[in-house]
């Protein structure tokens, strides 16, 4: 089997933990095809949205990801997680999934609390997650409020900086959120820090929509049984 990653930024800590969720989650023996677009990221941050141009660029990534013989897909970037949604009639078309990495998990966010506190590093993640939580929030009847908290400076720090700036910020708004919600995938390897020092729930993609990826890999096999 053969499962695509698609991102639009690649620290070694986001690739690595991709890799081994997926691995531990759904096969240790599963082809990883990774695709890397960092001017589609680069383009959105510059002009606030997501082009027409970004993202003509990541659909094509996700087509030649299909010309190799993907099987399913996974986009990473939550600042241009609405493309994906885009493509979802084709993608049933082909019969290759393509799935969002952030949807499960502000769906659990939604789940399990009413005030959620959404962390990003990015202005452009805000909005495509607030949307996707309002979104869950519909789904399942729930009503919910979101806190907006840009970790403005941190994106591209080293590790140790990166690290103590969400937690600064994740303290400041533990008294306003039953939930905090890290927005990035990239953000992923300080979830259980922020938990064990704000005592608030702490949610990360990575997990959740490698858990969606495979449900929708095991659809897809019950579909062709």
């Amino acid at each position: 089997m053969k499962i695509a990653v698609v991102y639009t930024t690649s620290p070694k800590e986001l690739v690595d933990l991709i890799e081994k969720e997926i691995r531990t989650t759904i096969g240790e023996n599963i082809n990883i095809l990774n695709f890397y677009k960092p001017e589609v990221l680069e383009e959105t941050r510059k002009v606030g949205y997501v082009t027409p141009s970004a993202a003509a660029n990541l659909i094509c990534a996700y087509m030649e990801a299909v010309k190799e013989g993907a099987d399913a897909i996974l986009n990473v970037c939550s600042s241009v997680g609405e493309v994906a949604d885009s493509v979802q009639q084709i993608a049933s078309y082909i019969n290759v999934p393509i799935v969002r990495i952030d949807t499960e998990m502000c769906r659990e966010a939604v789940r399990k609390g009413k005030r959620i506190a959404i962390l990003a590093t990015l202005s452009t993640t805000l909005e495509p997650t607030r949307n996707t939580i309002y979104h869950m929030a519909r789904e399942l009847g729930r009503n919910v409020e979101t806190v907006d908290v840009l970790v403005n400076g941190a994106f591209g720090l080293e590790r140790e900086q990166f690290v103590a700036l969400l937690l600064e910020k994740a303290k400041q708004v533990k008294e306003k959120a039953d939930v905090i919600l890290l927005a990035q995938g990239s953000m992923a390897y300080v979830a259980e820090q922020i938990q064990e020092e704000t005592g608030v729930l702490t949610l990360s993609s990575p997990k959740f929509g490698i858990l969606e990826l495979q449900q929708a890999i095991n659809k897809k096999s019950l579909a062709k049984s």
